[in-house]
């Protein structure tokens, strides 16, 4: 890969048009702004990060969550973009206006986008997609094994919100524009942590194969992005790809955020004492005694104990997006050379990797398994398999009358055609459900399950 390969302006579904420069907003900043006004990233308002969504105490949710991953990314960006130019200063001014002016831009819409095809209730929602169809019996069973191919039902019984992710942003769905949003090649390939399908992604020796990227649906999708910014695959059947360079930055940015921002949210909550948020985030500085001794005078000072613990995560994040960046510049020819198989947060060392594992260990402790959190993990199981159970039958034509009447309730967009596969119908389906926001799903759950009933208006 080249430095000069890995961006252009053009958009899926309008190849064929001349790109106008705008000089107000660059094509980048355009994907953002498509993003930021799209129902489906306003829907992540109603989508849960890590809490339950809150009462009266504000935590975050996907929306708040990946507007803050942007901020960050877009500091990646430019700094890197800042690098780049610096060091091929020879290239033509196109390039350096790219770099110089734009990748911050490129990152952060990456960033917007990067949680949103991920399904009600955290990942616990892309589980129980993934063990209702794994969980399948009987005669349903027998005809989606017999009629969809093997990277078509790892599709399923693996489901996966970054694919869900391109798949949302880039399908034709029904009275939609062909290339759905129609966003940037650069912009889409950013946002692709794991360039692969379902048939040879999930491995856990390598990071860009971890999960996988794309459905069986997306495969020409993704392969006319990589051929157009000359990404170079590394299989061709199942297909995989290198990383566009891009990626790192995005997921930086992401797991910055989560890990730090948890934390915040777990004081917030009461979970975690002031004493040991305070604490465990001065542990980043543990290296630096003259910045240490400061920031912790600095915070004592602040007596809004909410407003202390912001202070911190603000310094905190921003020490980690320097070293992010610094760490991603000194691999940067092997993540051109497609073999950098790491996050860049996995190459913190001394007392940076010390403090961020301590981290980690507590947030699994302490968060991820705090009894709320846990809660609406099996109530998003019960929920989304209950969903699936209905409609999937229901599109099949396998629940007789009750199939007219449950169809009835799919948005147009949603709606299956006569001649599409029974896979298409089944993707229809999951792309319903797994767009619903957390109390859309509770709500038609128990309307449909006879729990409560619909109000009429």
């Amino acid at each position: 890969m080249h430095w000069n390969h890995l961006y252009s302006p053009i958009r899926l579904g309008i190849e064929e048009r001349d790109t106008v420069h705008d000089m107000i907003r660059n094509p980048y900043q355009q994907d953002y702004d498509r993003l930021i006004f799209s129902s489906p990233f306003r829907r992540l308002q109603n989508k849960t990060q890590v809490f339950p969504l809150p009462g009266s105490v504000f935590v975050h949710n996907r929306l708040t969550h990946s507007l803050e991953v942007a901020c960050v990314g877009r500091s990646l960006g430019n700094i890197i973009g800042h690098r780049i130019a610096d060091e091929h200063a020879e290239e033509d001014t196109m390039f350096a206006h790219f770099y110089r002016n734009e990748m911050g831009s490129v990152i952060s819409a990456a960033c917007i986008a990067h949680d949103i095809g991920n399904p009600p209730f955290g990942h616990s929602g892309e589980k129980a997609i993934s063990t209702y169809f794994n969980e399948l019996a009987g005669e349903l069973r027998q005809e989606l094994e017999g009629q969809l191919n093997m990277s078509q039902w790892k599709d399923l019984t693996n489901f996966e919100g970054n694919a869900n992710g391109l798949r949302l942003l880039t399908h034709q769905f029904k009275e939609r524009s062909v290339g759905g949003l129609r966003l940037t090649y650069t912009t889409l390939a950013a946002m692709v942590k794991y360039p692969c399908e379902s048939a040879i992604g999930l491995n856990k020796e390598l990071k860009s194969r971890n999960k996988f990227g794309f459905f069986h649906s997306e495969i020409n999708t993704y392969k006319k992005i990589a051929e157009a910014l000359q990404l170079e695959p590394t299989s061709d059947q199942p297909l995989a790809y290198v990383r566009h360079p891009f990626v790192y930055l995005v997921e930086a940015a992401d797991d910055i955020c989560y890990q730090v921002i948890d934390w915040e949210d777990a004081h917030r909550l009461k979970i975690i004492s002031t004493e040991e948020a305070h604490q465990q985030l001065l542990e980043f500085f543990g290296d630096q005694p003259q910045q240490y001794k400061k920031y912790r005078s600095n915070a004592l000072k602040i007596k809004d104990l909410n407003e202390r613990i912001g202070y911190l995560r603000a310094i905190t994040i921003n020490r980690l997006v320097n070293e992010c960046a610094d760490i991603f510049w000194r691999n940067r020819d092997a993540i051109l050379a497609g073999k950098y198989e790491k996050s860049l947060l996995e190459e913190l060392s001394g007392t940076l990797a010390e403090a961020f594992r301590a981290l980690q260990a507590q947030s699994v402790e302490r968060i991820y398994n705090y009894r709320p959190v846990v809660e609406i993990e099996l109530a998003g199981y019960k929920i989304l398999g209950g969903l699936l159970e209905e409609f999937v039958p229901a599109v099949l034509g396998m629940k007789g009358h009750q199939s007219k009447k449950l169809l009835r309730l799919l948005p147009l967009q949603f709606q299956p055609s006569h001649e599409v596969s029974l896979y298409e119908k089944v993707q229809l389906v999951v792309d319903f459900i797994s767009g619903m926001t957390d109390l859309y799903a509770v709500d038609l759950f128990r309307h449909i399950k006879g729990i409560s009933l619909p109000e009429l208006h």
